[in-house]
């Protein structure tokens, strides 16, 4: 018997101990999962514990599964217990491990082969005291939390002393015994059942408290000892005509200046102290998608993607990782944030830090990238943000490609591990850095972050802003984009096959739209999209709640993704939400009171509408095609969304292929018609808007000025272009004229947007007119064009009313 106790001892040790161990159980299904195999379950223990061992009972009579204090019988062979320690302490002090096969599996085996019953599944069981989230917090939990060294008897007494209450029992994948030893050599299967076992182990350990890291100098080690820094640390003494000693300790303060220096136990402590800033600044912290965590593991290498909106980004998804019981990330962060004391508590967060540009210095890269690799091989999840910086219009921006192709060219370099990406998506329903973005927006120059500039944000911490949303997208398997990208890959072993930049560049976009799929509707949100689309940002209130309401069911009609959430909450409690947060004034009024936006408040209002204008952008171009028309035919209808799709979707990340684009009409046409938006024919061939004045005829000019700005502006960039003609024009100097004709409308009709003059916008738009061959670049790099663009201006000419398309040519001619 285990440690000579017997089951009446083991079940009072249960009873006492559980009065003060909760364990947590990972994953919540496990009972139904392992119900529904039929088989007889062993445990497998990773080490041979008294104390893990009633840790499993205790979860075990909770959860419903069966007890591994039972007797377990098989053939003629009775063991008191069915659970097996695969590693088990040897010498007085434990100290010494024994590797080889448990005899208890022999013994199982032999049985069950001598009667041909192996129908048993071996259920690895993980037990990790002081890591499981709680609420408490102290330095002497930290001491005695779960790491990857081997402890001894006493040490995990007090650990079970000082953390029972945080303690997690992780089990792993159930796996037939039968199966693995149906083979001509049961030995061998044996032996290769305890690898498995001990790979379950490995990765179980690696997902809950991160791969072991060792010391920084080893990984620096590591580092420096590859093939490819010693060669780049060559043509360093080449080129700079330097001695070996001064190249290696250039390479070696490269590596220190770029290693993080994470300490399991500064994250538990800092998770605490994060516990307590959530709950003083903000009104809660909705986490959506959360079992994506879980999907994404399963020993893959896992690389967060997230949007970057705000400095909080890092420290808010690393606090929610942890606290499902996940490894944080090593985040990459520019080296603009290594300030003095700071970037010394943020490498032992998980920070890496890496410089914005690579320019006039060969070693550095090489360094960085191996580093990268180092911790790639090493299975440590990372995170970095593929915008760069921080969007300060609340739209995802462009992708950053740098650190993408770097990630892939290490995994093309060691493919032992797959890469799964995790999109993330933030929505924030006010701003920490709200007055500095304005400032930037305004035309002041970007701040930089110091110790002083963090010093006199702290008095924003006794403010409150709302709820944040963190939303995990749908996983991307690198492996399945490599196969569509360049189905041959796997026989290319190329360093940079000539395939890869178009890849990462796939791969960045299917980021980027996958971020937006998984987008969180806020109550914040729909107000902003819904009192921006009025000239003065107010509307009386009963016109307000019914345009949320509307928001709301479009949202639940025809959602944009699967994976997108919307608010429960009616518009009057929205309307309610708003006021209490700070963002809407009520103007009380005998005909009806008037909700209205602050000045300040509506420049903010346009970047959290930004965060949701692409799950109404298709809703709001067909609500654009009955502005100026009382009627439509559905191919009209169809033929403008598809002219304009193209680029909307470069611009907002919308995830439909072009080929999908006419069902999705289709469907949004019906669900316009539902809302009463819309009026369709018997064959549903022409499509007609309510009459003037009523009620949905103005709901529908409010769903559709949440993207005119949007055609607006290709419509000023297209008539610049035909004002000047044919070959007369560069693309720079259209991108130029575009943006200053943009800035001066929106001083003239107070256009409170920053998007509709931003340049990059602009060359975005060219570019795509260039790639679909709508435009041409002549001799001189001059712009030609050719019938198509005048069909596309025509188009417009049925969007945009006369008196719009009268002020943009107005300005443009001035």
């Amino acid at each position: 018997m285990l440690l000579g106790l017997d089951r009446t001892l083991l079940w009072l040790a249960v009873r006492v101990l559980s009065l003060w161990v909760r364990p947590t159980a990972l994953p919540v299904d496990e009972a139904d999962r392992l119900r529904g195999r039929g088989r007889r379950v062993i445990y497998v223990l990773e080490r041979r514990s008294l104390a893990d061992l009633l840790a499993l009972a205790i979860i075990c009579r909770r959860v419903g599964l069966p007890s591994p204090l039972r007797g377990f019988r098989i053939g003629a062979l009775r063991e008191p217990r069915p659970v097996i320690p695969l590693e088990r302490g040897r010498g007085w002090l434990r100290s010494r491990l024994d590797r080889r096969v448990p005899e208890r599996l022999t013994r199982i085996i032999a049985a069950g082969g001598a009667i041909g019953d192996l129908d048993l599944d071996l259920v690895p069981v993980s037990v990790f005291w002081g890591r499981a989230p709680g609420k408490e917090r102290s330095w002497l939990r930290l001491m005695f939390s779960e790491d990857w060294t081997l402890t001894g008897p006493f040490r995990r007494f007090l650990s079970t002393l000082v953390n029972g209450r945080r303690t997690l029992v992780r089990f792993g994948d159930p796996t037939a015994l039968g199966e693995l030893l149906d083979g001509p050599e049961p030995r061998r299967g044996c032996r290769r059942l305890v690898r498995v076992m001990r790979t379950e182990f490995r990765n179980a350990r690696s997902a809950v408290i991160g791969p072991d890291l060792s010391h920084r100098r080893t990984i620096v080690a590591e580092v420096l000892a590859k093939r490819a820094v010693r060669a780049a640390v060559a043509l360093e003494i080449r080129d700079r005509n330097s001695s070996r000693r001064e190249a290696l300790l250039l390479a070696r303060r490269y590596a220190y200046e770029i290693a993080a220096d994470i300490s399991p136990r500064f994250v538990a402590f800092a998770s605490g102290t994060l516990h307590r800033i959530w709950n003083r600044l903000f009104d809660g912290v909705e986490v959506l998608h959360p079992e994506r965590l879980e999907l994404a593991g399963q020993g893959a290498q896992i690389v967060y993607v997230p949007c970057h909106r705000s400095h909080m980004d890092y420290l808010l998804l690393s606090y929610v990782i942890y606290n499902r019981g996940f490894a944080v990330p090593h985040v990459a962060g520019g080296a603009n944030l290594n300030l003095p004391v700071i970037g010394r508590f943020l490498r032992k967060g998980g920070a890496f830090f890496l410089r914005r540009s690579f320019k006039g210095n060969a070693l550095y890269p090489v360094v960085f990238m191996t580093y990268l690799g180092v911790m790639m091989a090493r299975g440590h999840p990372i995170e970095y943000f593929i915008e760069g910086g921080r969007s300060r219009t609340g739209r995802l921006l462009s992708p950053k490609t740098g650190m993408l192709a770097m990630t892939l060219r290490s995994f093309l370099a060691d493919r032992s591990r797959s890469v799964v990406f995790v999109p993330v998506y933030f929505g924030y329903e006010q701003l920490f850095e709200a007055k500095t973005y304005i400032g930037e927006l305004s035309g002041k120059a970007k701040q930089r972050e110091t110790v002083r500039g963090l010093l006199r944000a702290l008095p924003l911490l006794f403010k409150r802003f709302g709820r944040v949303y963190v939303s995990f997208g749908e996983p991307i398997v690198l492996d399945a984009e490599l196969d569509a990208v360049s189905p041959g890959w796997r026989a290319d072993r190329e360093p940079r096959p000539p395939w890869l930049a178009g890849a990462v560049d796939v791969l960045a976009r299917t980021i980027q739209c996958r971020v937006n799929s998984a987008a969180a509707i806020s109550p914040v949100a729909l107000l902003s999209l819904s009192l921006l689309s009025m000239p003065r940002h107010a509307m009386a209130e009963s016109d307000l709640t019914r345009q949320l309401d509307l928001y709301r069911r479009l949202a639940r009609l025809a959602p944009y993704s699967p994976d997108i959430w919307c608010t429960d909450s009616d518009g009057a409690a929205i309307i309610a939400y708003g006021q209490r947060l700070g963002i809407l004034e009520k103007v009380e009024h005998p005909l009806g009171d008037v909700i209205r936006m602050s000045e300040e408040n509506a420049i903010l209002a346009a970047y959290y509408r930004n965060n949701i204008l692409h799950a109404y952008a298709l809703p709001s171009l067909i609500a654009c095609a009955f502005l100026n028309n009382a009627a439509m035919r559905t191919e009209d209808v169809q033929r403008l969304v598809w002219r304009i799709y193209p680029y909307i979707a470069q611009e907002l990340f919308l995830y439909w292929a072009e080929a999908e684009v006419p069902a999705v009409v289709e469907r949004l046409l019906a669900a316009l018609a539902e809302l009463g938006l819309l009026e369709p024919t018997a064959d549903r061939s022409v499509w007609r808007r309510p009459r003037t004045g009523a009620i949905e005829a103005v709901q529908l000019s409010v769903l559709a000025n949440a993207t005119l700005q949007v055609i607006e502006r290709y419509y000023l960039a297209i008539a610049l272009l035909l004002q000047e003609g044919r070959e007369a024009i560069t693309q720079e100097a259209l991108e130029n004229r575009c943006h200053q004709m943009a800035s001066r409308m929106s001083h003239l009709y107070e256009l409170r947007s920053p998007e509709f003059f931003d340049k990059t916008l602009f060359r975005q738009f060219l570019d795509l007119l260039r790639a679909r061959n709508v435009t041409a670049v002549a001799a001189g790099g001059r712009l030609s064009y050719d019938d198509e663009l005048l069909a596309v201006a025509a188009d417009a000419q049925l969007v945009l009313s006369e008196q719009i398309r009268s002020s943009i040519l107005q300005v443009t001619h001035a």
